[in-house]
């Protein structure tokens, strides 16, 4: 009996080939990033708490001289996978109960927050993909609409259209595992980009904790040491101002920098995993910054030092207690 092939599908190889064009540096540092996250999720669902992460994702604000940072939204796309169908009559998905609860957090903190489904028109033809979007975290239930223009209230649209798809990586060091919510995420941004001028960050996941709800910000890293402070890890000062920019916003929303050590970078052998509170990380952040290696832009980073005995295991005990 033959095997039904559906024309709204979309396929790894189509996939791989837009993440070459849409990432601008698909060096180790950047693929290593997506392992480590994927190990971080096994991780937690080794530990009982693989329901209370979500998806990665984007932050977006506003630009302008006046109204810079004044407007946020984040936005999780639902993971594409190879061979599955996304024909455009399909029913829409139920969002998982916990990013309810996590949008709800982000709501009450000034961020609207959505999630985002697409649809496929043409088999392996990513232009032909649409996104609808759902608000999330509201007391109401939202009705879908089609993204980005329901993010018109939010943001300004561009005066000509800007080519987010200019490179010439080679995706195929990608992770199978990561493919689909990967593409999903790029192709997400892309789409939004194209129509709106807005600063946006990536989110690695959100972590639903027993109190408190708190974005991640997930690397892999080995210990380095000096006399002044001993072991420490680095954190780039793009994500401690991101990290800094979630505290800033109080209520119950906090934030997380989680550690993958690793004997070396050859192995990537797991030694610990490692995490700290931004309360915690800001108030033992060295003062004075210095230069890092290759960030995964392929540019040159700037680190502040937190001392590796400031953070805690990633283990049962410590998570039960956030």
């Amino acid at each position: 009996m033959k095997s039904t092939v559906h024309a709204t599908t979309v396929s790894n190889a189509a996939m791989l080939a837009y993440l070459g064009t849409s990432i601008s540096s698909l060096n180790a540092n950047k693929l290593n990033g997506m392992l480590a996250e994927i190990d971080f999720r096994k991780h937690l669902i080794s530990l009982g708490y693989g329901q209370r992460v979500s998806p990665g994702g984007w932050i977006a604000r506003r630009v302008g001289e006046i109204d810079f940072g004044r407007h946020n939204v984040v936005i999780f796309p639902e993971p594409i996978q190879p061979g599955t169908d996304y024909g455009p009559r399909r029913l829409m998905p139920v969002p998982a109960t916990g990013l309810h609860t996590i949008c709800s957090t982000f709501h009450q903190s000034g961020i609207s927050a959505f999630y985002c489904s697409p649809s496929v028109h043409a088999a392996d033809d990513v232009s032909s993909i649409r996104w609808q979007s759902v608000q999330l975290g509201v007391p109401s239930t939202e009705p879908w609409r089609p993204f980005p223009d329901s993010m018109d209230e939010y943001f300004t649209r561009r005066d000509r259209r800007y080519n987010f798809l200019r490179y010439h990586g080679d995706p195929s060091g990608i992770p199978a595992a990561v493919i689909g919510e990967e593409f999903a995420k790029e192709h997400l941004r892309v789409t939004f980009q194209n129509q709106y001028m807005a600063e946006i960050s990536d989110v690695d996941g959100i972590l639903w904790g027993q109190q408190l709800t708190y974005p991640l910000e997930i690397k892999e890293k080995t210990v380095a040491h000096t006399k002044k402070i001993g072991h420490y890890f680095g954190i780039d000062v793009g994500p401690f101002v991101k990290l800094a920019f979630y505290a800033a916003k109080r209520g119950n929303l906090h934030s997380l920098f989680v550690v993958r050590e690793i004997a070396d970078t050859t192995s990537r052998a797991l030694v610990q995993w490692w995490f700290i509170t931004f309360e915690r990380l800001a108030r033992f952040a060295s003062w004075n910054k210095i230069g890092g290696g290759t960030n995964m832009l392929g540019g040159a980073s700037t680190v502040i030092q937190i001392p590796r005995a400031e953070f805690s295991p990633l283990d049962s005990a410590h998570l039960a207690k956030l």
